[in-house]
C-alpha cells in the first residue's frame, strides 16, 4: 500500500497509507485540519543485499569510440588476409 504525504493548514506534514483507488483526504484524521496531498518525487527501485547479482541491473553500454575500434581492428585484419589470399594465387 502506497504512503502519501499531506500537509496541514498550519504548514505540517504527516504521512498516511491508503489505497490507490481512494480519495485523497480532506481533513487530518488526528487534528481536524483541512489537508492537501502534496507530490513527491517517488523513489527509485534499488536492489540490495546479497541476493542480486551485477547481470540484474541494466547495462552501460559506453560510447561510439568502442564500438569503432573493434570495427577498425577487423576492418585491418580483413585487408591483411585479403592480401595474403591473393599472393597466394599467383
Amino acid at each position: 500500500m502506497p504512503t502519501y504525504d499531506y500537509k496541514r493548514e498550519d504548514g505540517t506534514t504527516f504521512e498516511y497509507q491508503q489505497r490507490i483507488t481512494e480519495e485523497p483526504l480532506k481533513v487530518c484524521p488526528t487534528t481536524g485540519q483541512p489537508v492537501k496531498r502534496l507530490i513527491s518525487g517517488g523513489a527509485g527501485l534499488v536492489f540490495k543485499g546479497s541476493g542480486f547479482y551485477l547481470t540484474d541491473y541494466a547495462r552501460k553500454t559506453s560510447g561510439p569510440s568502442s564500438k569503432g575500434d573493434s570495427g577498425e581492428s577487423g576492418s585491418s585484419k580483413k585487408s591483411s588476409s585479403s592480401s595474403s589470399d591473393s599472393s597466394s594465387s599467383d
